[in-house]
């Protein structure tokens, strides 16, 4: 991996805004159904699952799996048909993210990294392995995730090098460059700054962008490369009309070389607001209604993958936390990607992706 010749450490300061308390006439809100939900989580009585993650078996896409947290225990892997194939205790992990790293990258394989907030003064972020056939995790280590609570974590593969974003719960956004080679170690190359409360973060990889969740502002977009521009921009804002406080988690699926659509989990009001790619067009919004597995409410962690898995899933797959599971434990529910676009843009429908 290439070494900065000087690490960048910068600063972006926001005015703090106050959303409005409750929302006003909304645009109209799509009705889907989720497909499947996950064995909830091990902690009854409580708010505990948070947030998923999604890796596609492109040779068998019904076998693929969801990596998910209990923030207040560890991690759950899942198959799509929502039955547990493994649960690593790991405390109080948050957020939780992955990448294939690749065959180029030798024994890397299959990367999982949570954002553990045990210590809620020094926040980690956990790295571990994924055996795509078992569903089994193996802890390679940790590295520093920055001074504070533990909150967000996005990840982006740029070539042979790792890029981990640490969100904290006060705003700080640390990057990390990581390393895997034998005992995974971390290096800050940069640390950006929101005013307030901050959890979600995405990566789009074609435009090279980070966007980051501000819960009572909006979404921010800034430049994901440890050497770029540090000033980040308000690209989607809380209206409490098309995306109601607080913002949640992130999600994005790209199209071509730019189109795409961004999807923020709006908590307020029970919702999905959906954005176009690359000039953050709000197109619609969602709520997963009541079928055969429940509706959601409360949504902390999203996340999407296109591609095919399977029948039930045809053009990609997209996974909400349920915040409301009663009277079982929290859980996640699994929802056809084709679904939400021909409820909310039926003009895509036909679209591959």
């Amino acid at each position: 991996m290439r070494r900065l010749a000087t690490l960048a450490m910068a600063l972006v300061w926001v005015a703090p805004v106050t959303a409005q308390t409750a929302p006003v006439t909304a645009p109209v809100t799509a009705q889907v159904a989720a497909r499947a939900e996950t064995v909830p989580v091990g902690t009854a009585n409580d708010d505990a699952a948070d947030d998923p993650a999604i890796w596609r078996n492109a040779a068998r896409p019904a076998a693929s799996l969801i990596v998910a947290t209990d923030k207040k225990a560890g991690l759950y892997v899942y198959g799509l048909d929502g039955k547990v194939k493994s649960f690593t205790p790991a405390g109080r992990v948050n957020n939780v993210a992955l990448v294939d790293m690749g065959a180029d990258m030798g024994r890397a394989g299959v990367i999982v990294a949570a954002s553990d907030r045990n210590d809620e003064a020094n926040a980690k972020i956990q790295l571990y392995r994924l055996d795509p056939r078992s569903g089994a995790l193996t802890g390679l280590g940790a590295v520093a995730g920055g001074a504070g609570e533990g909150y967000g974590l996005c990840l982006w593969r740029e070539g042979r090098a790792l890029n981990a974003y640490s969100v904290l719960k006060h705003g700080a956004v640390h990057h990390v460059w990581i390393t895997l080679d034998g005992t995974p170690t971390g290096t800050e190359v940069r640390k950006l700054q929101l005013a307030t409360q901050t959890e979600g973060c995405v990566v789009d990889p074609r435009s090279k962008t980070l966007y980051v969740g501000e819960e009572g502002r909006g979404v921010w977009a800034f430049d994901a490369r440890a050497n770029g521009p540090i000033d980040g921009r308000l690209v989607v804002e809380v209206d409490n009309r098309q995306l109601v406080a607080d913002v949640e988690g992130l999600g994005i699926v790209t199209l071509g070389r730019r189109a795409g659509w961004l999807i923020v989990s709006s908590q307020g009001d029970n919702a999905f607001a959906l954005y176009s790619l690359p000039d953050y067009r709000a197109l619609g919004r969602f709520r997963i209604g009541a079928g055969a597995f429940g509706s959601v409410e409360e949504t902390d962690g999203i996340e999407v993958h296109k591609g095919s898995f399977g029948r039930d899933y045809p053009g990609g797959l997209f996974v909400a936390q349920d915040g409301h599971n009663e009277p079982a434990a929290q859980n996640f529910k699994l929802v056809s990607w084709r679904d939400i676009l021909r409820a909310v843009t039926p003009e895509n429908e036909d679209q591959q992706q």
